[in-house]
């Protein structure tokens, strides 16, 4: 038993309980830079860990009725043979680009992470003038199962590939394009990467890429953290959950970008500025909720 391996577990499991993001973005740069785990195999472990601590706090989120069950589904369709696809063409791609393809995959997702993170962000602080409200759950007709299916794919292939991307990216389609509330963006997103994950996890187990007793050290600290911050969320009001949401997703970001080689700058800018954002988010959250209440029409509400 490692202890620091079980204590990375355990954070990283509270924040994926917690906010259903975390989970590849943080762990697999964390294997490579602090551990010195060889990529291939920190890719492989991370996605087996992740199925395991997923598949816990997905069953936990399921009973507390923060999934939208339908729309999860909907999203493996697409999202579970694009994450085989990304495993069976790595070694190809590998050959081809070497290290620069995962450098160049990451770059993009830790582009599109940060820029989520600000969108977040600027959603809570403009509340609804940005648009339509937020909602329990969606409405599933043909446009929107098939957005669905599209968005799961393109993670799907992403995360075979990188182990990045279950939480961070789904959890960006559910707040910017399905609108979901933060509760059930954790939920819905804890639920759908325990399936995505496990596709995943088990082509890269046929590719030998899962160092079990890694994953094992690792599992002793996910396993109850998930629980944990899984239990919590539900709890939360929802503007602390969502500046919860905010510091995360940007903090994914500065973990890929550090892997993927990005300047020192952009780094300490963001880092400095997310604490701002998110207390600022809180505050303006938590001010404008009893006038929106109050003065918002029966009609903007439906």
């Amino acid at each position: 038993m490692d202890p620091a391996l079980a204590l990375s577990g355990l954070f990283v499991g509270m924040l994926v309980g917690l906010t259903g993001v975390g989970g590849g973005s943080l762990m697999t740069p964390l294997l490579i830079l602090v551990f010195d785990v060889k990529p291939v195999l920190a890719v492989g472990t991370d996605l087996f860990y992740g199925a395991v601590t997923k598949t816990a706090g997905g069953y936990k989120h399921l009973r507390q009725r923060t999934v939208d069950v339908k729309l999860s589904w909907w999203m493996a369709a697409g999202s579970v043979p694009g994450a085989v696809t990304g495993v069976l063409t790595l070694e190809l791609l590998e050959h081809s680009l070497g290290e620069d393809f995962d450098k160049t995959l990451l770059a993009l997702v830790a582009g599109a992470v940060l820029f989520a993170g600000l969108a977040v962000a600027g959603r809570g602080l403009l509340g609804r003038r940005l648009g339509g409200g937020e909602r329990e759950s969606v409405p599933l007709h043909k446009r929107s199962r098939l957005g669905a299916v599209l968005v799961g794919a393109a993670v799907g292939v992403i995360l075979g590939a990188t182990s990045v991307g279950s939480g961070a990216l789904i959890a960006v389609a559910l707040i910017l394009i399905f609108r979901l509330t933060p509760h059930r963006v954790v939920g819905t997103d804890v639920f759908h990467a325990a399936i995505l994950l496990w596709a995943a996890a088990i082509a890269h187990m046929f590719s030998s890429n899962v160092d079990w007793g890694l994953a094992g050290n690792l599992l002793l600290g996910s396993i109850p953290g998930i629980w944990i911050g899984s239990h919590a969320s539900a709890r939360m009001p929802q503007p602390a959950l969502r500046a919860a949401l905010v510091v995360v997703l940007l903090a994914a970001g500065i973990a890929l970008s550090t892997k993927a080689g990005w300047g020192r700058s952009l780094l300490a800018f963001v880092g400095c500025a997310a604490p701002s954002i998110a207390l600022g988010l809180y505050l303006m959250n938590r001010r404008n909720r009893l006038p929106a209440t109050v003065t918002e029409p029966a009609s903007e509400r439906a």
